[in-house]
């Protein structure tokens, strides 16, 4: 993934402990969305993706997701009955100290070692369908509001929906009335002179200000040819910086709001639009300098 390199050119190499601090954190979000549709609490009850969350979670170590997909398995709750899996699940779970996993171990036997598909490779389920209209449905009416908008006009920009949330989401919780100290305006967050680039007239009317968003965001994705992190980044922090740091930016609240964007998103690049603009050399001079650096 090119994104990775120009962190690791960037930033300091990250440490084992690092990188599983990482993987918990996505993991513990993944079971949380999972508890919400498997109950319905908040969002539209949908067991057979709650189920599928609940195994991409158990696949990045999340305990409770282990269990919790065991149970699913055990009752025929938004999967096929099946005790092999059940089992294997409970099994692996008491295995980390999960003391009701260890009880139910009593009723589903000793450990087959089967396991669910979705255990041996990251679940599509989770790449597909980020949960938006649970989170939309979660908002209070004015950001509801605000989110459908945002949903409804991201295609047109060749944007998928998912990523222009998590951008709306982090710039300003969808406030289309927020002003930054650095003068950042409305929904998206336009600075004045992006307002000015994208045509954005009223900065403070919902609709034009995510449409200078979103083709803002599409000239980034063209950029840096689909690299989600570097097209985050330069929003936060300008193409500029992400240039001249030839990756991610080391400044804290780039990072910080990189890996927010990447844990709503779920995956390292998008596809983008090849017309909008000529891709940044930065990243040819970095493919050229990988070249070197292998011998190739």
């Amino acid at each position: 993934m090119k994104w990775v390199l120009g962190l690791l050119i960037a930033l300091p190499v990250p440490t084992a402990f690092a990188i599983d601090k990482r993987l918990a954190e996505q993991a513990r979000y993944l079971a949380r969305e999972a508890l919400s549709y498997e109950h319905g609490e908040g969002v539209p009850r949908d067991q057979p993706y709650a189920a599928g969350l609940y195994c991409e979670a158990a696949r990045l170590g999340d305990v409770e997701a282990m269990y919790s997909l065991g149970w699913m398995y055990a009752n025929g709750r938004g999967v096929e009955r099946n005790d092999a899996y059940a089992g294997a699940l409970f099994a692996q779970a008491a295995r980390k100290g999960h003391e009701h996993a260890r009880k139910m171990l009593r009723y589903t036997g000793d450990d087959t070692r089967a396991k669910p598909e979705c255990l041996r490779r990251p679940a599509d389920v989770v790449r597909e369908r980020w949960p938006i209209d649970g989170l939309i449905a979660r908002l209070s009416p004015e950001r509801r509001e605000i989110a459908r908008l945002l949903s409804e006009l991201s295609p047109k920009y060749g944007i998928q929906p998912a990523l222009a949330l998590a951008i709306g989401l982090t710039e300003s919780a969808l406030n289309p009335q927020a002003l930054s100290p650095k003068n950042a305006m409305g929904v998206m967050q336009l600075i004045p002179e992006t307002a000015e680039r994208f045509n954005v007239s009223k900065p403070y009317d919902p609709e034009q200000n995510i449409r200078g968003g979103l083709a803002y965001l599409r000239w980034l994705l063209a950029y840096f040819e689909g690299d989600v992190a570097l097209a985050a980044a330069a929003y936060n922090a300008g193409e500029g910086a992400v240039d001249r740091h030839r990756g991610v930016p080391p400044y804290r609240e780039t990072q910080a709001y990189v890996e927010r964007i990447l844990r709503h998103v779920g995956q390292a690049h998008h596809p983008y639009d090849r017309s909008v603009v000529s891709p940044s050399r930065m990243l040819r001079n970095l493919r050229l300098a990988a070249q070197k650096g292998s011998g190739t």
